[in-house]
């Protein structure tokens, strides 16, 4: 494919400003929704193959996602591109002063693969309703969920206006070299340094949805029960391969024992299974050859068992983990799950200052002060209180990340301004003039001009 080509059709066609129209932005948007209604069996079809995930978890953690988008931008677009007026100051009188939000241009989206519809077409939504041009590269990891939305969007829309291009590393390194308006990647933090790199070249605003050992604080105080099931749902979630998983657990020595007992309880409980509709395999060998390497037998508390026929590696607790072993140096990324305890609240926070911003931080807790401690002394892009993940489905909460996690944020609004260029005017009057401000200059200028402005 001659992406030079591509580019150029866009850029022509964005330049006709037919894509700046509201109706235009909600025609389309109302038209995105159909096709991927229409096209709903294909979707859990693709994902299946790729993950043997089951119709109930695509639809609760990608396709609801993408519907809620979808509405949301269609219910306000209209006033999120309305021009905002603002005060002027009083140096400036008289005039009318207003913000116009306006299209980047050509954007660039390429995708991730552990939720490859979801990371792939919020992102799309949010760009179609700022009034951008789009060329998506879905992660060719996930290939039947990357080849089901080429099969969508290039069948339903004009590639000068919206196109999903196929392929590896080396279609996005010729992809990368053209020159957008717009770059936006959710992938490792690895990537992500070449996707800003390659941006630079072009001084391409760019936003980065990167990844992070994300911990989950289990606090002395607070309600087991609960906690136990809602970090056993987020960690284990499509096997743990989700980017704001629990990574690992900072769990009071005082009542680790008693929570060892009840994530175990719970795990037994939910009874993962492909078979039971509420687990997948791990992505490919090399990921699954991956994990297991990270697997200490010594350390194992419950599960451990894998398959390398069916990429299965059932929900894993290791126990007694320190900073220093290896499955600690790296995002995990997968259903092990490192229990590590401590003492003093006040020697964690320290030493997770020392480390990488992560994605997402979880607090289980019923002590306010604890609480407020670990949220204003760590810095992170997100996340929740006595809760996981779910944070991500509040449109009207930006998500991203800081740091190593990432850099720009999305959902809602802040998905219109992701994708927005916000042009400041100052309209001033004819009908008055000062000449305190031309030449020739005085003393008694200047001293007007301090009055004026101290």
């Amino acid at each position: 494919m001659n992406y030079e080509l591509l580019v150029n059709q866009q850029r022509a066609f964005f330049n006709t400003g037919k894509t700046k129209s509201i109706e235009f932005r909600i025609e389309q948007l109302k038209k995105l929704e159909a096709v991927l209604l229409k096209n709903e069996s294909l979707l859990y079809s693709a994902i299946y193959s790729d993950f043997k995930k089951s119709e109930f978890d695509t639809y609760t953690t990608e396709l609801i996602l993408i519907y809620k988008d979808i509405k949301v931008a269609i219910d306000n677009t209209r006033e999120w591109a309305e021009t905002k007026r603002v005060k002027s100051n009083f140096f400036n009188l008289p005039s009318d002063n207003y913000i116009i939000p306006e299209p980047l241009g050509v954007s660039l989206i390429i995708g991730a693969w552990n939720y490859p519809f979801q990371l792939t077409l919020s992102p799309f939504v949010a760009a179609i309703s700022a009034g951008n041009t789009v060329i998506i590269k879905p992660s060719e990891l996930a290939s039947h969920s990357a080849k089901a939305i080429a099969e969508i969007i290039n069948n339903n829309f004009p590639p000068e206006y919206l196109k999903v291009i196929e392929g590896g590393p080396s279609e996005m390194t010729e992809v990368l070299k053209q020159k957008f308006d717009k770059l936006f990647f959710t992938g490792s933090t690895r990537v992500g340094k070449i996707i800003y790199e390659a941006a630079a070249k072009h001084l391409t605003p760019v936003t980065l949805e990167l990844g992070g050992k994300s911990p989950a604080f289990v606090t002395e105080n607070c309600d087991m029960k609960i906690t136990a099931k809602r970090l056993v749902w987020g960690k284990f979630l499509n096997a743990g391969q989700t980017c704001i998983a629990p990574d690992y657990v900072l769990v009071h020595a005082s009542v680790k024992q008693k929570f060892l007992e009840a994530i175990v309880k719970e795990i037994v409980k939910c009874k993962y299974a492909i078979e039971n509709n509420n687990y997948v395999q791990i992505i490919n060998d090399k990921n699954f050859a991956r994990l297991v390497a990270l697997l200490d037998k010594s350390k194992i508390c419950y599960g451990g068992k894998s398959d390398s026929n069916t990429r299965y590696i059932e929900p894993t607790v290791l126990d007694n983990i320190s900073f220093d072993d290896p499955i600690m140096q790296e995002e995990i990324f997968g259903p092990l799950l490192p229990i590590i305890s401590y003492t003093d609240i006040n020697d964690v926070i320290l030493q997770l200052q020392s480390k990488p911003k992560p994605l997402s931080c979880y607090v289980f807790t019923n002590d306010p002060k604890i609480k407020d401690k670990i949220l204003r002394s760590l810095s992170f892009g997100g996340g929740c209180i006595n809760d996981t993940i779910i944070h991500v489905s509040n449109h009207h909460l930006p998500f991203g990340g800081v740091g190593d996690s990432g850099t720009g944020s999305y959902h809602g609004e802040a998905g219109f301004r992701a994708f927005s260029h916000y042009k400041s005017i100052l309209d001033k009057a004819l009908w008055f003039e000062t000449s305190v401000k031309y030449s020739p200059y005085s003393k008694r200028k200047l001293n007007w001009i301090k009055k004026l402005t101290r």
